[in-house]
């Protein structure tokens, strides 16, 4: 939990810098941090590669019956792309950095985690 709130801590700061490149990448720390912790919590097999993240995040629509995991998830791997290509603008960037706090927001709401 502390590596999410510190990553989630950087990325507002650079966000509001104007530096979305760096921005990118912490929102998506903070997005995996908290899908670390839901793998730990279910004993869940190393999730550690791109693929192992959407695995949970995958479990998590069809336990729950809500497809927002997954498709908020392909967002924020967007803001995670964006880091080394650098090709998002600003009003695009703000969609995706809207759609990882939508998606933390439910990763706390499941973990049953305040604030």
């Amino acid at each position: 939990m502390k590596l999410h709130g510190d990553y989630l801590r950087v990325a507002e700061e650079l966000y509001a810098k104007g530096d979305l490149v760096q921005a990118s990448e912490k929102y998506w720390g903070a997005v995996t941090a908290l899908l670390n912790i839901v793998g730990e919590k279910l004993g869940m097999p190393p999730h550690y590669s791109h693929r192992d993240l959407r695995e949970i995040a995958s479990y998590l629509t069809e336990v729950t019956h809500d497809p927002e995991y997954t498709r908020l998830f392909s967002s924020v791997e967007t803001l995670h792309a964006n880091f080394y290509h650098g090709f998002l603008r600003k009003a695009s960037f703000d969609a995706h950095r809207e759609d990882a706090i939508k998606l933390i927001n439910k990763l706390k709401t499941y973990l049953n985690i305040n604030a």
